[in-house]
């Protein structure tokens, strides 16, 4: 049975804990802010998942690797810091997934928005945006999502060369691709690309109705990086599934 340590006991962390023993694991260890993970035995747990502070993921990281043991981060906002995780996860010689969201939907719409991309390409008459909507307690803006759907755009429509999330009070360079956010009351998350033109818009979107979702994820992610090493995303995790599955 892997043994599970949790940074970060919110919202995610509570979902973690009760979903662990249904997929066949055990939460261990639980770090917080009273109690950091430069306190953990390396003998207590198999496996940490981060879901804590984006500040606080390149300590955790180095803590955990210090022990031996791979990590899954589901924390968002530390992306400026990629290159210092990947270097300590190199140098611990242990392994890592990352991921802005660990929902299997949300791999599944980003894989649907990436095509309609590549189809309104030489249809210049589309244009195509990014809304957001999490609860008032996310702290960063746009999200991880948001910002992994706009990577996917930004791939399959060459007129779209950059993104632009903050307000436009004149008229928006039309290379720029517009991610919005809006953040209230307890949503969990939405996620909504829009593909318009004079005469006719398509809307995807991406609902996520509870945390349980994103926590299956995660733990599935643990069970799947325990004996690994290596700084993976969690898009690969989901192609290395697919493949395993479609073997024959």
């Amino acid at each position: 049975m892997t043994r599970i340590a949790i940074i970060g006991h919110g919202a995610m962390g509570r979902e973690l804990v009760q979903l662990a023993s249904p997929l066949g694991m055990t939460v261990t260890e639980i770090f917080d802010l009273t109690r950091p993970v430069t306190t953990a035995d390396r003998d207590t747990f198999d496996v940490a998942i981060d879901f804590s502070w984006p500040d606080a993921v390149v300590e955790n990281v180095r803590a955990v690797t210090a022990l031996g043991r791979p990590i899954v981060i589901g924390t968002t906002g530390w992306y400026g810091r990629m290159d210092d995780v990947e270097r300590l996860i190199e140098s611990g010689q242990t392994g890592c997934v990352w991921g802005s969201n660990f929902n299997i939907g949300t791999h599944l719409f980003l894989r649907v928005v990436r095509r309609a991309a590549e189809l309104i390409d030489p249809h210049t008459a589309f244009d195509i945006a990014i809304h957001e909507w999490h609860h008032h307690r996310k702290k960063d803006s746009p999200s991880g999502t948001a910002l992994s759907t706009a990577q996917n755009i930004l791939a399959a429509l060459p007129r779209k060369t950059h993104v632009e999330s903050e307000a436009q009070h004149e008229r928006i360079d039309p290379s720029a691709l517009h991610v919005t956010s809006t953040r209230v009351g307890e949503v969990v998350g939405r996620h909504q690309v829009t593909i318009d033109s004079p005469y006719e818009s398509i809307e995807i979107t991406h609902t996520a109705k509870n945390r349980q979702g994103f926590a299956q994820g995660a733990l599935l992610a643990a069970s799947w990086i325990e004996h690994r090493k290596g700084f993976y995303d969690v898009s690969s995790l989901i192609d290395s599934l697919t493949q395993e599955r479609e073997a024959p």
